[in-house]
């Protein structure tokens, strides 16, 4: 088993869907870093060799961040917006949209679950 930037890679799978189960890798990056450490693509991750497995490593020490510093990265940069008070930063805070879609009728996985309106409310007390 190949454990990589502290991410379990699923043996089973190929070598350049396996890297995108670490956090911040795609599948063109993943592609990008099995080509420079010379390794095949489809080769499954349980027949890599440790050869091949510390030159994934390296080159990803190498490149930038992935997993916890990207994440902490990320979530730093959107807590100076919310610091600041920008116009992205009070979307961040309400949990609403951030890059100017629609919320009327969409947006439904960044708000949440419809929130019960008050004919229902209405409704529910009229049959107790």
């Amino acid at each position: 088993m190949a454990r990589i930037a502290g991410v379990d890679l699923p043996v089973q799978k190929r070598a350049e869907i396996a890297l995108t189960y670490i956090y911040g890798i795609g599948r063109a990056r993943a592609n990008s870093i099995l080509h420079r450490a010379a390794v095949n693509p489809d080769t499954r991750v349980r027949d890599l060799n440790e050869d091949e497995v510390g030159r994934i490593r390296r080159i990803l020490e190498e490149e930038g961040q992935i997993e916890g510093d990207l994440r902490k990265e990320i979530s730093m940069n959107v807590r100076r917006l919310i610091e600041i008070g920008s116009y992205r930063g009070l979307r961040h805070r309400r949990n609403l949209p951030v890059h100017g879609q629609r919320t009327h009728t969409n947006a439904r996985t960044r708000k949440g679950p419809r929130k019960g309106t008050i004919a229902n409310k209405k409704k529910a007390s009229a049959k107790t």
